[in-house]
């Protein structure tokens, strides 16, 4: 046996200097993105109901926008308030944009070379399209932060009236386009996430599943058809 074997044989295996992180796990990862998603469908919802103050005329959506402004008043400065909550959504982003990078690096690594063949089995059209789709909305948020936050892509766009931005912007028909198509993919993401959110953190029994699969479906069709009544409504002329 040659000296080199022989080293190989002897030369004992290196540890892990004490227990993984639980954050730093497959499992935590999927943890850590299901409650950062939790923070984010919250979001969805609550800020397409009050969008839905659109239809109730301007000084409505006005008034919403400024109760924002003036949220937590007088207890926090006069915009305090709606900043905390933008750096908790933030952090929520943070979160959920790390840990499924993260992951897909992960899963890349396990299997750096594609399947020759690949059948798909009970996989939905959304869940295929997650990683890419959730690139595509981050995208379209940061667009929609331009937009309609802060005007920067805006030609028209008044800091003081939020009414007029809207249906000023949705005027336009390939923003409003690129409004319907961002929300439709929004949509997709939305089943899949909630779907896999409950499963990540235990909520699942052969005997709820359906109503878990049916919540999925309701909560992703509510917000996918109230955002993209949005620009439609404005686009055919019945918010103006």
């Amino acid at each position: 046996m040659s000296t080199s074997r022989s080293a190989d044989l002897t030369t004992p295996t290196r540890l892990v200097d004490g227990p993984v992180p639980f954050s730093r796990t497959a499992v935590g990862k999927k943890v850590l993105m299901a409650v950062s998603g939790i923070v984010l469908f919250g979001f969805v919802l609550v800020h397409m109901l009050g969008n839905l103050k659109l239809y109730l005329g301007p000084e409505a959506l006005n008034a919403y926008a400024e109760w924002l402004r003036e949220m937590g008043h007088p207890v926090l400065p006069r915009g305090v308030g709606l900043w905390i909550a933008r750096l908790v959504l933030i952090a929520a982003v943070a979160v959920h944009v790390t840990t499924a990078t993260q992951l897909t690096l992960q899963n890349l690594r396990a299997r750096p070379a594609g399947y020759a063949y690949r059948k798909v089995v009970q996989a939905t059209y959304a869940a295929r399209t997650m990683r890419w789709s959730g690139v595509i909305i981050l995208l379209f948020v940061v667009y929609h932060l331009l937009h309609l936050t802060s005007g920067t892509l805006h030609p028209q766009f008044d800091a003081g009236d939020v009414y007029h931005n809207v249906v000023a912007g949705f005027r336009v028909w390939w923003v409003a386009a690129v409004y319907v198509a961002a929300n439709l993919l929004l949509g997709l993401h939305l089943f899949h996430g909630l779907w896999s959110m409950f499963q990540t953190l235990g909520c699942t029994h052969p005997k709820y599943n359906h109503w878990r699969l049916w919540f999925a479906r309701v909560f992703a069709a509510v917000i996918t058809l109230g955002n993209v009544s949005f620009p439609l409504a404005v686009l055919l002329g019945f918010v103006s």
